[in-house]
């Protein structure tokens, strides 16, 4: 049984890969939105490329000089400079969701805010080791939450029981591996949450 689940957590620490989790969210919203296949094309295409291909070859080469030990980046100490590259190439995502393709307001914050959160996360790394895990599925249900703020909705019951069990399988995986500790994987949880969701709501309920 201990195997199985160490196994179910590597996989699920790989298959949600911080940096697989934008194209994850904007392949969601192209398919909940019907969006036109050019606009989906490039929105993918350009997340793939910006949020994983860039800094993960980035990652790469500091593997190959010995400078990052692995690719999930156990080592607390060596994700500054990985951190650093990732979120560059989030905000030239950014820019390319809200300023080239003009995606709708909700959108576009979603992807400012998981910079933010990405910044935020390779600040407190320096320091404390923050999930960046729990920060990129933090992220994608703070970018649904936005969605529904935009929509003037609710999420439903299930929605909502899907959303945290999801979040605690997720935690469960990186506490079995011994990544973190539990108030580090809430914590990486609740950034992400607050980073893509907390733009569009003062800007709607506030402003």
């Amino acid at each position: 049984m201990r195997v199985v689940a160490n196994i179910l957590a590597h996989i699920l620490s790989l298959v949600f890969y911080p940096l697989f989790v934008p194209t994850y969210g904007i392949a969601l919203f192209c398919y909940a939105f019907q969006c036109p296949m050019v606009w989906s094309a490039v929105a993918i295409i350009g997340t793939v490329l910006l949020t994983c291909v860039l800094p993960m070859t980035a990652i790469g080469i500091m593997i190959h000089k010995g400078k990052v030990k692995d690719i999930q980046i156990s080592n607390a100490a060596e994700r500054t400079l990985p951190y650093l590259y990732s979120t560059i190439g989030f905000m030239f995502w950014s820019y390319l969701i809200g300023g080239v393709l003009e995606a709708p307001l909700f959108l576009t914050l979603v992807a400012v805010g998981a910079t933010v959160a990405l910044g935020i996360v390779t600040i407190i790394n320096r320091y404390w080791k923050i999930s960046a895990h729990l920060t990129g599925i933090g992220g994608l249900i703070g970018g649904w939450m936005s969605f529904y703020a935009a929509a003037d909705a609710a999420p439903t019951t299930s929605i909502i029981l899907i959303w945290m069990l999801f979040s605690l399988v997720m935690m469960f995986a990186r506490l079995r591996l011994n990544a973190h500790t539990s108030t580090q994987v809430v914590a990486g949880w609740l950034l992400g949450i607050v980073c893509t969701c907390l733009p569009y709501c003062i800007i709607t309920y506030v402003v």
